[in-house]
């Protein structure tokens, strides 16, 4: 019976190291993850805004049916990047409200 509980005490303690460890590289994870977005998302928006606007005027020198195609391509290109921009503006306080561990902010 006493070797069941110094193997239990011995398995709480090894836990507690491996979920320490597990806890650092999450929120090593999180603050890589919102620094990726801040970095990225607004400059993919930016690209995709012009790149709406080449596929608007592009298409503007074409036939009816593929102006109307590029009409729809080029307003999927603006939501995509509204919705980038948007992401990337949101995302820090988002994820700081998903995970904040003992109330310290997660560098961005």
């Amino acid at each position: 019976m006493r070797k069941i509980g110094i193997f239990a005490v011995l398995a709480v303690m090894v836990a507690s190291v491996f979920a320490t460890s597990l806890l650092t590289g999450l929120t090593s994870a999180i603050s890589d993850l919102c620094t990726g977005l801040k970095s990225m998302l607004p400059v993919a928006g930016m690209l995709m805004i012009i790149l709406a606007g080449v596929i608007y005027a592009t298409g503007q020198m074409m036939g009816a049916e593929t102006r109307a195609r590029a009409n729809v391509w080029a307003t999927a290109c603006l939501t995509g990047a509204l919705i980038a921009i948007l992401i990337a503006v949101v995302a820090p306080s988002v994820l700081q409200a998903i995970y904040n561990p003992s109330g310290t902010d997660i560098a961005c």
